[in-house]
């Protein structure tokens, strides 16, 4: 009992202390010697520190830091480019801004099912959904709702091959791939969408009834310059890549290939089906990468400023994660 108290202890301590404006990738070890100290009685707290953990850490950076450098390069990338504020503002367009809560929600589907790190989708759609809902004198509190409908529910894990790290964590163990039961995910996805849709319409019919609007507020965003943005196309070719790339490197490519020497001791029998889907994920994400570098490179003004960026910007995630 006590180690489960530990867990939600860490837990909360680690929400708090990050909420403070402490470094995760400092206090994330700390809150996991916080879950150890629960179980001192029965685990010696200094060998389950640096035996258990520790290497257990290790391995998980080993299986899965480049799943997080790749998302968090490919979505810097996207938005140094103006390929993430492109896609969205052309759904805007196609579903239109008296849709405002559809289409908020519809962008951030969108960018982060193509692999497009939440944090960018946020302070991308941000101001357009800001200016949408503040046209149709929709509540502002309701933006972060919106925005995470779209984000980190549906997209996240449920809907079949979505790159998400939470999609990608299960595959070594169940020998998957990201588009394992295609079925019950969708059913999830719909129902997700739907519901999260509902509240989201009653909440604003509620609002309108009470007669609040958008409200007064300070927007505290700077102006974004979006006269050289890339067409809807040659922004959606990185996600398109992504997508598509995924599905015939876990399908056809990487299959078609001789693996005998995964079962080898050298690369410690290793079976493929527990790569497999690692494999192509990083595939899909180096293509599209370099793609978006190629196709964009007048529109990222420093290019070895952003890839540098996203990589620092990959660590904190993992260590939460951890």
């Amino acid at each position: 009992m006590l180690g489960i108290v530990g867990i939600f202890a860490s837990l909360a301590l680690l929400i708090f202390l990050a909420h403070r404006g402490w470094n995760v990738i400092f206090i994330s070890p700390l809150c996991a010697a916080v879950a150890v100290a629960f179980n001192i009685g029965d685990l010696p707290f200094f060998a389950s520190y640096t035996q258990i953990f520790m290497p257990a850490l290790g391995s998980y950076f080993a299986t899965y830091f480049p799943l997080f450098l790749l998302g968090a390069v490919f979505g810097k990338l996207m938005d140094e480019s103006g390929a993430a504020r492109a896609i969205a503002h052309q759904i805007v367009r196609w579903v239109g801004g008296e849709r405002a809560i559809l289409a908020v929600v519809l962008a951030c589907a969108l960018l982060t099912y193509g692999g497009v790190s939440l944090f960018v989708v946020a302070f991308s759609v941000y101001p357009i959904a800001a200016s949408l809902f503040r046209e149709a004198q929709i509540p502002k509190r309701l933006i972060p709702a919106a925005i995470g409908l779209g984000s980190f529910t549906f997209t996240m894990v449920a809907l079949p091959g979505t790159p998400a790290i939470q999609n990608a964590i299960p595959i070594p163990f169940f020998k998957t791939t990201i588009y394992a039961a295609p079925g019950m995910g969708l059913v999830a996805a719909v129902f997700m969408f739907a519901t999260g849709m509902l509240w989201l319409s009653r909440r604003t019919a509620a609002a309108r009834k009470a007669g609040e609007g958008y409200g007064e507020h300070k927007e505290e965003f700077a102006a974004v310059d979006n006269s050289n943005l890339p067409s809807f196309f040659l922004a959606l070719l990185p996600i398109l890549l992504v997508i598509g790339l995924n599905f015939l490197l876990s399908k056809y490519v990487i299959p078609a290939f001789d693996h005998s020497e995964l079962a080898t001791a050298r690369f410690k029998n290793i079976d493929l089906k527990k790569v497999l889907a690692i494999w192509a994920i990083i595939g899909a994400m180096l293509a599209a990468i370099v793609v978006l570098a190629l196709t964009n490179r007048k529109r990222i003004a420093d290019l070895q400023g952003a890839i540098n960026k996203g990589t620092l910007g990959s660590l904190l995630p993992m260590a939460n994660t951890c």
